[in-house]
Order: structure tokens, then C-alpha cells, then sequence
């Protein structure tokens, strides 16, 4: 009906448009959906109640915009410090992800304590790879995040939906922020500094197929640009 009202007006056979402003339900659920990113000044309070591993979590959410379980399971072999890029296969897609380091995360990564043994085994972040492996899932991680959030005054505390009975078919609150929000944070940041929007969607990936087709033209010099516009924290 909108595409209609529309060509009627193009046309001259209407003077105004009575579905102009009407939402349609696909717009009404995107921007249901629509998680909110952070704000630098967020960032900060939460890294400022993070342990010495969550705060690793974090950085690494925001400047690669992976989700937390690809992170949790990131050992040292995914870590090219030579070349500056972080190398994955996607738990959720099993896409192939090449991300150019950003610098503030390069330079994070070189304090890390290297591992003792068997490097290409090593999990950079050690408790919360255990947590993924157990559960085979990141829902604990997950209400740990909520928990932080909570603890920097950007989330009210509350009981998680695995002791309240909702399970996964409970209702999620995509207003509120999460580690997900991290993602999105990325791809906002990325676009406040000018960067064209393909280059965004390969640095981050997308599981669009339009938006894959969209990016193969992307260079690797395009990334690297791209990784180089994220701000410091």
C-alpha cells in the first residue's frame, strides 16, 4: 500500500501521501531490535570494574567487534604479531576472519603474559575459554558481563534467566546493553570516522549473503585503514 500511495503521488494523482509515516512491521521490529552501543564514557566505567582478563575480553569485543564466544576460544596461534592480524573461523558461521590489529589492541596483546608451553594451544584468555568449553555455550559469560555492567552503574542487577525459568525462549531486552553491544559499538565507531560502510561490514563480518557479495572487492590495505580508525580508550 505504501508503494502505491507513493507512485500515486509521484504521479499526480494524489497531493499528499496518507502512508508517509506509517511504519511498516519489518521497521518496527528492526528498531525493537536495535542494540544500543556504547559510548566511550561507558567503555571506561566498565573497563575500570573489569578484572585483568575481562578488561582483555572487552578490548578485544570492541576492536575486532567478534562475538564473546569466538573471543573466549581465541588462543595464541590466532595471534599473528609479525603481520598485526588476528586470524578465526566463527563459532555461529564457521566464516573465516582475518582482522588487522588495531593498535591500542596490539599494544595490549604484547602485555599479555605469553604462555609457558605449547603456545598454539594456549588460550589468551584462560578462564573464560574453560567456561565455553564445559558449557559449550556463552551464556555464563554473558550474565558475567551483565554483572559488570550492573557494577558500573549501567545495567540494573538481576537475577539471570537461568534461574528464573525463561531459558532461551525468554524475552530479551535488546535496549539494554550487553557484550553484543560491543559489536555494534564497532560498527558505529567505524562509521562516526568516515569508514565506507563495506569495509566496515568485512571487517566485522556479516553473515548477509548481499552484504558478503558486497565486500569481496575489499582490499586488505582497506582493513588495515579501517582497524586504524578505532579510538583510543
Amino acid at each position: 500500500m505504501k508503494m502505491l500511495f507513493r507512485a500515486a503521488k509521484r504521479n499526480g494523482f494524489i497531493g499528499d501521501n496518507p502512508a508517509e509515516f506509517v511504519e511498516t512491521i519489518c521497521e518496527k521490529q528492526a528498531d525493537k531490535k536495535r542494540r544500543r552501543p556504547f559510548a566511550l564514557e561507558q567503555f571506561r566505567a566498565v573497563l575500570s570494574v573489569a578484572d585483568t582478563e575481562w578488561r582483555s575480553m572487552i578490548l578485544f569485543g570492541l576492536y575486532t567487534g567478534q562475538r564473546i564466544g569466538d573471543i573466549a576460544r581465541l588462543t595464541w596461534a590466532n595471534v599473528d604479531l609479525d603481520k598485526g592480524q588476528i586470524r578465526l573461523v566463527t563459532q555461529k558461521t564457521g566464516a573465516v576472519r582475518l582482522i588487522p590489529m588495531a593498535q591500542p589492541l596490539r599494544e595490549h596483546i604484547e602485555t599479555l603474559p605469553a604462555p609457558d608451553a605449547r603456545p598454539d594451544l594456549a588460550p589468551l584468555h584462560p578462564r573464560a575459554c574453560a567456561l565455553v568449553e564445559k558449557n559449550g555455550k556463552s551464556g555464563t559469560l554473558s550474565n558475567q558481563f551483565a554483572d559488570l555492567l550492573a557494577l558500573a552503574g549501567l545495567r540494573e542487577k538481576k537475577a539471570h534467566r537461568a534461574t528464573t525459568g525463561e531459558g532461551r525462549g525468554g524475552r530479551h531486552d535488546y535496549k539494554k546493553l550487553s557484550f553484543h553491544s560491543l559489536r555494534h559499538s564497532a560498527v558505529t565507531f567505524l562509521k562516526e570516522a568516515g569508514t565506507p560502510g563495506a569495509v566496515v561490514q568485512k571487517l566485522i563480518g556479516h553473515e548477509s549473503a548481499q552484504i558478503s557479495e558486497l565486500c569481496t572487492s575489499v582490499g586488505e590495505e582497506s582493513l588495515t585503514k579501517a582497524a586504524a580508525a578505532f579510538p583510543m580508550l
